[in-house]
């Protein structure tokens, strides 16, 4: 493990030189990984460990579209591909990755095959750090671990196909067996991981509503959604309007500040767009810190956790969520953004 310095701060990082593939292989040897769940991050994690060799079997709901969608991608029913108790029995290693509402309703089947010495492992912390309201409290004789991926279960498996890893964090809740860190670590590089940050699962969950509904998905759609409603109300053109809100974003900027940060992207623009992007910034992060902030101390509550519990375990809740998501999806907004995804030249 080694001290690597983020913005003057030291932080605890496992790096795959430092921790080979080979070394995790020899690790988790002996155990059989069963990942519970098929939806956002079962699929991703599951293949990578598969190919990456280690002994790993599926444990998914029956006559559901996730067990359709496992044997599809090579899961076989009665070899490795199981219901969810019998997958959890045969189990040395449990990767809980159902969603956080699934969860709490699955966590009595799980938790009585949780016997002395094994590991629960997973990707979120909020089962266990909003344990009085979700039920989900481990034995004392188990190991407790976290590794959470920092995106999609589709880019940690694109990533890897790629021969590329996605960054994660890690997390020991319970050190019951003494081998807890070697068991997390391992399946943190067994599952695509590019280098692994030391968290705790609160830090994680805290950090990962706030992101989720801030600057990854909720900040970004109200921003997005603002700018392109002010162009055309002045005037610009549906595409006009979408190309200069999302589009130069998606393709154009946001690769280079990947590849080498927010300053060298100014770098490389026109005096013109340097000159209004340092004069607006901090207007922009003035303007919207007071809503961070409040975001922040709603998931530090437990009011964020409290609300995706009573919404997502209502029976109506695929329902609910596909009209919501139909009513942006058919906003002008998305509906120009689907014809110049249409136009790129890779689709022509």
């Amino acid at each position: 493990m080694a001290k690597m310095i983020f913005g003057g701060v030291e932080e605890n990082v496992v790096t795959r030189e430092e921790y080979p593939l080979a070394k995790a292989l020899e690790t988790l040897k002996d155990e059989t990984i069963a990942v519970i769940g098929y939806g956002v991050q079962g699929p991703g994690q599951s293949l990578n460990l598969r190919d990456n060799g280690f002994n790993v079997i599926v444990g998914q709901r029956k006559d559901s579209k996730s067990w359709d969608k496992a044997v599809a991608d090579g899961w076989v029913p009665g070899e490795n591909l199981f219901d969810i108790e019998e997958a959890c029995q045969k189990a040395t290693i449990i990767e809980y990755l159902l969603s956080d509402a699934g969860q709490i309703s699955v966590w009595p089947t799980v938790k009585k095959h949780l016997t002395a010495g094994k590991a629960l492992y997973f990707s979120h912390g909020f089962g266990i750090t909003y344990k009085e309201r979700t039920g989900i409290v481990p034995p004392a004789d188990v190991d407790v671990i976290l590794v959470a991926p920092k995106g999609s279960g589709t880019s940690l498996r694109r990533m890897f196909l790629q021969g590329r890893g996605l960054n994660s964090s890690y997390a020991i809740f319970q050190d019951a067996t003494g081998r807890a860190w070697d068991r997390v670590i391992a399946l943190g590089i067994g599952v695509g991981s590019g280098y692994l940050f030391e968290t705790t699962f609160k830090r994680e969950v805290y950090s990962d509503l706030t992101g989720e509904r801030g600057t990854l998905m909720g900040a970004i759609q109200g921003i997005f959604a603002a700018q392109y409603e002010v162009l055309r109300k002045n005037g610009h053109t549906p595409s006009e309007a979408f190309n200069e809100t999302v589009e130069e974003l998606s393709q154009s900027l946001m690769p280079l500040i990947a590849e080498n940060g927010m300053d060298w992207m100014y770098a490389n623009c026109s005096t013109t767009a340097q000159r209004g992007a340092l004069d607006w910034w901090k207007k922009f992060r003035d303007a919207t810190m007071p809503v961070f902030e409040d975001l922040y101390n709603e998931v530090a509550c437990g009011n964020e956790a409290q609300r995706s519990i009573d919404t997502n375990s209502q029976p109506d809740y695929r329902q609910k969520l596909e009209e919501e998501l139909r009513e942006m999806r058919e906003t002008e907004m998305w509906q120009a953004g689907a014809v110049v995804r249409k136009l790129r030249p890779e689709n022509n």
